[in-house]
């Protein structure tokens, strides 16, 4: 067990070639026998667009103003830039949730630091964000090419990094709490499973909060991925740097969630073996 607060990262550092091999495992298993291979880490961002262009803005007429809190951002990229995001959250904690009890043979016969394999599942799940990141790419290229919205370079572009690095460290938090929780609980899988979905609409995925009142929205940056995938949209679409104050709380919270769970986490994996 580390004694030191550094010792935690030491150890991932020093087992960083296992935690890539755990990955790339992942990925493979993922894609394996498969005709499209890595085309499957783009193709559900788009068809949820789809579906989501389908309802608001054909079934329901909803205007695009209303949905996008500005004029000038078509919504079908606005609601792809929050897809994208949004399914490396999601991709990422149904993979590490039962990561532990998958590798349960390896909890018992290797020593090695057993967050390991909640990392990785979240690793592979930004590998299929990196991949997934060419939708928006080439719908926001196709939407400056034909006029319709106008791109324009920005410093604040440079930030993005810096966004899927507080996202990352949110995930890695939750992914240790999760898979802990589920050798002890089975039930965690089944309440993430059925949460997930639910969240998906209380979070500005698919549509803004601008029209919602203060205390709604209040409510719903309480949330540290609402703010999280608001930043994507300043960085990416809006030409501006995310808002210090919402950000700054989604980087606070992402930090807090990862250092108390890995503290926990180190504080119980003792008992994995027996449990899983």
């Amino acid at each position: 067990m580390s004694t030191g607060a550094a010792s935690p990262i030491r150890e991932i550092i020093a087992y960083r070639e296992l935690l890539w091999m755990l990955v790339w495992r992942d990925v493979r298993v993922r894609y394996k026998h498969s005709l499209l291979g890595a085309a499957w880490a783009i193709l559900p961002p788009l068809a949820t667009m789809a579906v989501f262009v389908l309802v608001f803005r054909g079934a329901l007429r909803v205007d695009a103003d209303v949905l996008t809190g500005s004029s000038r951002t078509p919504y079908p990229l606005f609601a792809l830039a929050g897809l994208v995001p949004w399914m490396y959250f999601v991709a990422a904690l149904n993979g590490s949730v039962g990561s532990l009890v998958a590798n349960r043979p390896l909890l018992t016969k290797v020593q090695f630091p057993r967050e390991v394999f909640p990392f990785a599942a979240v690793g592979a799940a930004l590998l299929d964000f990196a991949v997934s990141g060419l939708a928006v790419a080439g719908l926001a290229a196709w939407y400056a090419l034909s006029g319709e919205w106008s791109f324009q370079f920005h410093w604040s572009l440079a930030l993005l990094p810096l966004v899927v690095l507080v996202q990352t460290t949110l995930l890695c938090g939750l992914a240790l709490l999760l898979a802990m929780g589920h050798v002890f609980y089975r039930d965690v899988g089944f309440i993430l499973r059925a949460v997930l979905p639910l969240m998906m609409f209380v979070t500005n995925v698919v549509y803004d909060w601008h029209g919602a009142g203060p205390r709604l929205r209040m409510l719903a940056h309480l949330n540290p991925m609402t703010p999280i995938i608001a930043a994507y949209r300043d960085c990416l679409l809006h030409g501006r740097a995310p808002d210090p104050a919402t950000f700054g709380y989604a980087a606070a919270v992402s930090g807090l969630t990862l250092a108390a769970a890995w503290s926990w986490y180190h504080r119980r994996e003792y008992e994995f073996a027996e449990c899983a």
